[in-house]
């Protein structure tokens, strides 16, 4: 049953933000930026646009000490999602590619001068694991770099939905891995578009890959994401495409 009365919403919310707070405090993290890390970055020094999959909204909590905005939908869901956010100490913005997309992109643009950015690319609807224009679209708007982030549960329950919602077990460990930082020119036409978009999303499932398969406790190389031309973009995207620097694997834990 969904929720629809603003003053259920908010107490719900409230519950939920009591509820999560000493699970939290269970979970552990092992972070790997990655080539073009630490992550989270300062954002004084530098603003990215971090980029997860649906299913592990709930891993963003043990962020929340981090300056950063996420988009939230304005589905009906995304209120629930937008005030439990609000009662964790987590910025967000209202606004979705069907719903209120034109005032959540000038909100961001103002947004990305101070602050880090955080999407789901694959929400609020799906398909699973599949990355939505509009993320593309939005980097190239606010000029931010775009970081894909590879979230890996070691012990979770996962929901019967579309994204195959994650809820990890208290006293788990959750692995993240930070991917390469994808540059995003302005004024993209449809091709190009079509051509980060793909960039983007193998490397976020590359990131993913690589983060499950060390929470299974496997070895799993991301050599083909972090040095490897894409086959897919033509010479002029490709070199624009290229990760930045390499830096060497910066580790940090969460806060």
């Amino acid at each position: 049953m969904k929720l629809r009365h603003p003053s259920l919403i908010r107490v719900a919310s409230w519950l939920t933000a009591c509820a999560l707070r000493p699970w939290l405090a269970t979970l552990r993290a092992d972070i790997d930026s990655g080539p073009s890390g630490p992550h989270p970055a300062d954002p004084t020094e530098r603003r990215h646009l971090y980029v997860f999959w649906h299913e592990g909204l709930l891993s963003l909590f043990l962020f929340r000490r981090y300056p950063g905005h996420v988009l939230i939908s304005q589905h009906a869901d995304g209120e629930l999602i937008a005030q439990t956010c609000g009662w964790m100490g987590v910025s967000v913005v209202r606004g979705s590619s069907r719903k209120g997309g034109a005032k959540a992109i000038l909100q961001m643009y103002r947004l990305a001068q101070s602050s880090h950015l955080v999407i789901t690319p694959d929400g609020p609807r799906g398909p699973r694991r599949q990355l939505h224009r509009g993320v593309v679209q939005l980097a190239s708007h606010v000029g931010l770099s775009i970081v894909p982030v590879g979230v890996g549960f070691g012990k979770a329950w996962r929901a019967n939905s579309w994204d195959r919602f994650a809820v990890p077990l208290p006293f788990s460990k959750i692995y993240f891995r930070g991917g390469p930082s994808i540059e995003v020119p302005p004024k993209l036409n449809d091709q190009q578009l079509e051509q980060y978009r793909l960039r983007v999303e193998q490397a976020l499932l590359d990131t993913t890959a690589w983060a499950e398969a060390n929470a299974r406790g496997e070895a799993y190389s991301l050599a083909t994401t972090d040095s490897q031309p894409n086959p897919v973009l033509d010479d002029a995207t490709q070199a624009s495409c290229e990760p930045s620097s390499k830096r060497p694997v910066h580790r940090m834990a969460a806060g």
